[in-house]
């Protein structure tokens, strides 16, 4: 008689199939605020910020870096009490980019920055990441897996 899979069998196999894709795989533990190797500065944190610096200055590398810090504060200040405008908003600068402003030889200009390489998909940073813990008005919630784009997590 066959054994029933075990949700962490299912993890495993997961994991290993986005390893063989191309994502890079690290444990939530390993990479938490209270590790030896944090990459979030506290469990509130859903953001691997220097992640997404690396790898949207590297995508945006003709702009400025202080243009590109403007367009991650606005992904940071995205705050409506509701969710789905909150995904709404997300969604557009994902996909539309970010826009911002800046003066360059005296002048006003007006440019977008990208979150993710669309059309260079080598050109972005995968991790798959399990057991990752966010606590949120002193909830803890620690989804099985967490899909990381540039830092940014898009899938859970």
């Amino acid at each position: 008689m066959k054994n029933k899979i075990t949700e962490s069998e299912i993890e495993t196999f997961a994991v290993d199939l986005l390893e063989s894709s191309g994502y890079q795989y690290l444990y939530g533990p390993d990479i938490a605020p209270d590790s030896d190797t944090p990459e979030r500065s506290s469990f509130e944190d859903v953001l691997l910020l220097e992640r997404l610096q690396t790898a949207v200055r590297h995508i945006n590398s003709a702009l400025p870096s202080a243009v590109i810090g403007d367009a991650i504060k606005q992904i940071q200040r995205i705050n409506s009490p509701e969710l789905i405008n909150n995904n709404e908003t997300f969604h557009r600068l994902l996909t539309e980019g970010v826009k911002v402003s800046y003066q360059k030889d005296g002048r006003e200009r007006g440019d977008l920055v990208w979150l993710v390489d669309f059309k260079n998909p080598e050109n972005n940073d995968f991790l798959v990441c399990n057991q990752f813990t966010i606590i949120e008005n002193d909830i803890n919630k620690r989804p099985d897996m967490i899909l990381f784009i540039n830092g940014l997590p898009l899938v859970v």
